[in-house]
């Protein structure tokens, strides 16, 4: 199972560096999120659907709603910061910080709320995570996306502990779906009131190609990561996701010409590697 669970991670974390990469260039992160959660929505509705009738009709248990709800918010968070971190700063430095964070803080939800554990290795792993993250923060000419990335690391550990739990008093496909549903009504709602606030211009969205393979990378992926944690502890899957990094930070440095501390950049990308390379070990 624990062998399933770390294949099925890798190939979140492929399409998760994957969809990354194509919000950062293009535009307006948060429009194109919203977009794209409406078009994984259309993607899953009618196979749920069809799911759900063959099925026998599976529902979701007072508590596992309530913990979706929770996710929910806590993704739209998500969602927000990491827009925001992304108008302020270079991929190849915000990607490694909010991934970075994340398995640190997923792990110690483990620890302390799960009752997982961890060895010498993995702690070791831990250390190298925050070296990691500090090698890629300094770099940057200006702080102002650090904050940003550091909540979006916050909220993504946030909602995986709390998927943990939730994926296993449910149905992982069905409490997926509703998860992607609830997200995109809290987008439609949170955007309208922060145009209304601002009152902001309206943004162009991206064409509905690109938001429909953006939508199935980011929610397909994140069904992977449902079912891995329906077979395999969090202190396993969170840092395993998180492969990506290095891949990611490349991509910044190379094709979208992040030079500045370029070294640094990829020594912190490294070593935020092997750290998850120890956690999962």
């Amino acid at each position: 199972m624990i062998g399933a669970a770390v294949a099925l991670s890798l190939l979140a974390a492929a399409l998760h560096g994957t969809w990354n990469v194509l919000v950062k260039v293009s535009g307006d992160p948060l429009v194109t999120f919203r977009r794209a959660t409406f078009a994984a929505l259309a993607i899953t509705s009618v196979p749920g659907a069809i799911a759900w009738l063959v099925l026998g009709r599976p529902g979701l248990s007072v508590h596992a709603f309530v913990l979706c709800a929770m996710s929910a918010t806590l993704e739209t968070s998500y969602l927000w910061l990491l827009a925001a971190a992304y108008g302020r700063g270079e991929l190849s430095v915000v990607y490694p910080i909010a991934r970075g964070t994340a398995p640190l803080l997923a792990v110690a939800a483990g620890l302390g709320l799960l009752g997982e554990r961890l060895s010498s290795l993995q702690l070791a792993g831990v250390g190298l995570l925050l070296l990691g993250i500090v090698a890629v923060t300094l770099p940057q000419t200006s702080g102002r996306a650090t904050v940003p990335a550091l909540l979006t690391g916050v909220a993504i550990a946030g909602y995986v502990s709390i998927d943990r739990v939730g994926v296993r008093l449910s149905t992982p496909w069905l409490y997926g779906w509703l998860l992607i549903a609830l997200i995109s009504l809290e987008l439609v709602v949170s955007t309208w009131v922060a145009a209304r606030l601002r009152q902001a211009p309206a943004r162009v969205a991206p064409a509905w190609p690109q938001a429909f393979l953006i939508g199935a990378f980011m929610w397909g992926g994140y069904l992977l990561v449902l079912w891995a944690l329906s077979l395999a502890p969090l202190a396993v899957v969170a840092p395993v996701r998180e492969t990506a990094i290095v891949a990611v930070a490349v991509w910044g440095v190379w094709k979208l010409r992040e030079r500045k501390g370029a070294a640094m950049k990829l020594s912190g990308a490294l070593a935020t590697l092997a750290g998850v390379a120890l956690l999962a070990a």
